[in-house]
């Protein structure tokens, strides 16, 4: 039977504390900072050679859809009843609004040096160390709305931008692309700073801290944020049900991409599933 994933906006206090030590186990049994070192292997941009699967590619979905399941099975082998609450940017707006309250993620970075100080993941607590990422910080980071250059969360006007194309992705199938949902979403634009960041990228900058760059898993916000995406790609394929996946088939002799995306059919690493197998998984969770 599936299980849901709902709002987090309409956890109990029961449901937020169950979550929240969740977590907290899966940290303390040493599994969280693989799932940190995972999102650093594979975070590859366009320019590096070789696969990409994580992100500048059209497996961002199914690739963080996939990683979602698996972190989602390491809490609920610490408790059951949890499932990955999704956080509704397009609604929960500001820096003291959901999910960013004490007995959830705890809220802002203060502003010497953007150490989060409340909440259950400060370091002071002492449950939340960072001993996996791009720097040798050892405390959780955030700069909400970054204070020196203020940005705006993206908005459901935004989300519909995406949501509307009805291409799912097109050649050459990376952050250059101006058509397709997956780049529309995932958020790489033209130009440079921040009229260039949209939806997924621009949540990401607008969290600031840790969230920027491939070790931002180490902010559990990174979970809520991508359950968001992975609902709006569901959103997505029902509203184009005739639309697929694309590539269907993987680029050809003399493409530039040929060896660095994946196709429909084709295992999407580290995993042995595809993204053919990852599009529908209704009978694992649905959202409320």
């Amino acid at each position: 039977m599936a299980y849901v994933r709902k709002n987090v906006r309409a956890l109990t206090a029961g449901e937020r504390r169950r979550f929240v030590n969740a977590l907290l186990e899966v940290k303390r049994r040493g599994e969280y900072d693989e799932f940190v070192r995972i999102h650093i292997a594979y975070y590859a941009a366009d320019g590096e050679t070789g696969l990409r699967t994580a992100h500048m590619a059209p497996s961002f979905l199914p690739w963080h859809r996939r990683f979602l399941l698996e972190l989602e099975g390491a809490l609920r082998r610490v408790d059951s009843s949890v499932t990955v609450p999704y956080w509704d940017w397009t609604r929960d707006r500001s820096a003291t609004s959901v999910p960013w309250t004490a007995d959830l993620l705890g809220g802002n970075g203060r502003r010497s040096d953007q150490q989060v100080t409340t909440g259950p993941f400060a370091y002071a607590a002492g449950h939340w160390t960072i001993r996996e990422g791009v720097t040798d910080g050892r405390y959780l980071t955030r700069d909400l709305g970054r204070a020196a250059s203020p940005l705006q969360l993206p908005t459901q006007g935004d989300v519909d931008w995406a949501l509307n194309d009805t291409a799912y992705d097109v050649h050459p199938w990376d952050s250059t692309v101006t058509r397709g949902f997956r780049n529309k979403l995932e958020g790489w634009g033209t130009g440079s700073g921040s009229a260039s960041w949209h939806n997924h990228n621009r949540v990401h900058r607008w969290v600031g801290g840790a969230m920027l760059g491939a070790a931002s898993v180490n902010d559990p916000v990174f979970w809520l944020h991508h359950a968001f995406l992975d609902m709006l790609w569901e959103r997505w394929q029902r509203a184009h049900k005739s639309h697929r996946y694309l590539p269907a088939e993987p680029p050809g002799a003399g493409d530039a991409q040929r060896g660095r995306v994946v196709a429909r059919h084709q295992k999407l690493p580290p995993w042995d599933e595809t993204p053919d197998q990852l599009e529908d998984v209704s009978r694992i969770y649905r959202y409320a």
